[in-house]
């Protein structure tokens, strides 16, 4: 028995190679297919396409499985920092002692920013949207770094390159936060960790530096450990596609920024927020929610539960709710807000409707209380996620370039207007 697949079509029968992950994951090979039968696939939002193959994350969903580099995210989120997870997914193994010094101290060296951003920063209005600061300024990194505007994607140049990004993108987002609030931008701080010094530059005053307590230190390290990859999302495909172009990694980074600013996609949490403000507000009894929810002809949404790809429980969730409760329990924090959302996890937990279907809280569903108790402000949330996201968007563009993948193109099946002739304007 064969183990290619085969498609047939108008008397015609053709055969298509098939190929086999690491995990038995089976892929029908169809680049031939429109040069050999003229015909196309048709898979909009490509829920059904692999755009790639890839060795840097490894997802399954039903079984709630999620690993980086072949380490499972449970082990990573109790024995790894962000940023020995980070050095694992750009380089496809765990660092000895020295490269994840080498790695810090390049990350520690390219925390500032060039004073004369200061004044980009000063054209935004105060209301400018963090989202939309992050990925102009992104982009104008490589206004700064003309020198490394190419895709080398090896060697001491990209590395350099990488630790710009991924440093001065956790700088960006603070200062795009006190610009926000009008408060004077603060300086990174080489002694801090890399998620300490993100708290240091959001929170300190001139004259009064933020206390860090390790438990939000860890909480934060904790969320961009669980964000840093997610396989070929809307995202982390943007990157790839612009990189396909060749473009320079800044540009494609930022263009991740811009996909990730979706409510459908970087925004889910801020979502959650949104509802339990609307059930506080508005004094909605929570089973009343709930009935609304699984009512088909109302448009009340439970938000933060369930995932497209987890089929049961997404196993972030499972790891950030514990740390949610370490946190809420050291800030001492007194938030009606955030006993609506453990009130309402409960709920849901218990109600077979919910159940039956696998809508378990999601990571967006503890994020958002996550970071609502650290102080982060709900325009922030987004920026978080693309702070985590930075390696896995960098290792998908260089792991693309390596592939010397072909710029992608994808195809359409035109359903418009055939050929008509032009009327002249005066006999229309």
């Amino acid at each position: 028995m064969s183990e290619n697949a085969f498609i047939e079509y108008d008397g015609k029968r053709q055969e298509l190679e098939t190929m086999i992950g690491s995990e038995n994951e089976v892929g029908v090979d169809i680049t031939q297919l429109r040069a050999k039968t003229g015909m196309i696939t048709l898979d909009p939002g490509y829920g059904n396409t692999g755009s790639c193959t890839s060795d840097i994350t490894y997802i399954d969903g039903d079984k709630g499985i999620l690993r980086y580099r072949g380490y499972s995210i449970e082990e990573l989120a109790q024995k790894s920092t962000f940023m020995e997870s980070a050095f694992l997914i750009l380089n496809g193994h765990l660092p000895s002692q020295s490269e994840l010094d080498v790695f810090e101290r390049g990350i520690s060296a390219e925390a500032g920013l060039h004073h004369s951003m200061n004044s980009h920063f000063d054209g935004f209005p105060a209301d400018a949207p963090p989202m939309a600061i992050l990925s102009s300024m992104l982009n104008t990194l490589a206004c700064y770094n003309t020198e490394l505007l190419t895709t080398e994607h090896e060697g001491e140049a990209f590395d350099l390159v990488v630790s710009k990004i991924i440093s001065k993108v956790r700088t960006i987002a603070a200062w795009s936060y006190r610009t926000s609030v009008g408060q004077a931008y603060m300086p990174p701080n080489p002694k801090l960790s890399y998620s300490g010094n993100f708290l240091h530059m959001m929170f300190s005053k001139p004259f009064e530096e933020y206390k860090i307590i390790p438990e939000v230190e860890a909480a934060i390290d904790l969320f961009f450990i669980l964000h840093a990859d997610h396989e070929q999302n809307c995202s982390t495909s943007t990157v790839r596609m612009v990189g396909s172009s060749r473009a320079n990694l800044f540009s494609s980074v930022a263009a991740g920024v811009g996909a990730l600013w979706g409510p459908l996609h970087g925004g889910a949490n801020a979502a959650v927020i949104d509802m339990l403000e609307d059930i506080h507000s508005n004094g909605i009894a929570l089973s009343d929610y709930v009935d609304a929810a699984k009512d088909k002809n109302n448009d009340t949404k439970l938000m933060g539960f369930g995932h497209r790809v987890y089929k049961s429980f997404d196993p972030r969730a499972k790891i950030l709710k514990g740390h949610v409760d370490r946190v809420l329990e050291a800030l001492d924090i007194d938030d009606p807000l955030l006993d609506i959302a453990k009130e309402l996890e409960q709920v849901a937990l218990n109600d077979e409707y919910f159940v039956s279907r696998n809508l378990y809280p999601n990571v967006d569903f503890y994020s958002g209380i996550l970071l609502r108790a650290i102080g982060i402000p709900v325009n922030m949330f987004t920026v978080m996620f693309a702070i985590g996201r930075m390696p896995g968007w960098i290792s998908n563009w260089r792991e693309m370039l390596s592939q010397n993948q072909r710029i992608c193109r994808p195809r359409q099946v035109y359903t418009g207007e055939n050929l008509r002739s032009y009327t002249p304007v005066s006999e229309r």
